[in-house]
């Protein structure tokens, strides 16, 4: 192996393990910042739902219509239940998936 060689070898695993721990920094923030927060359905618009919205959804981003019953998006603790919701039959987000009003 030449100098140059071990070098650039160097260098990548340098790069490679501060690219991990500044992954783990955010994820530590993120959890941080979502301990502030719940899981509301029926607020998200069409496609910014925060994840799993049960069936025809996979995660976040896939809600295909506004207020869908089951898609939730994270809203600050205790405001779910003031945050309008067209769809449900309080007229406010809900703490589980919903059946819509009719």
């Amino acid at each position: 192996m030449t100098a140059t060689t071990r070098t650039l070898s160097a260098t990548a695993l340098v790069l490679a393990l501060g690219s991990a721990l500044s992954m783990a920094a955010v994820s530590t923030v993120q959890a941080a910042d979502n301990s502030n927060m719940e899981k509301c359905f029926g607020v998200s618009m069409k496609g910014h739902n925060d994840c799993a919205a049960g069936a025809g959804t996979t995660c976040a981003g896939t809600a295909k219509t506004d207020h869908q019953t089951n898609a939730w998006k994270l809203v600050p603790k205790g405001t779910c239940a003031t945050t309008e919701s067209k769809t449900s039959p309080t007229g406010f987000g809900q703490m589980e998936a919903f059946k819509a009003k009719a």
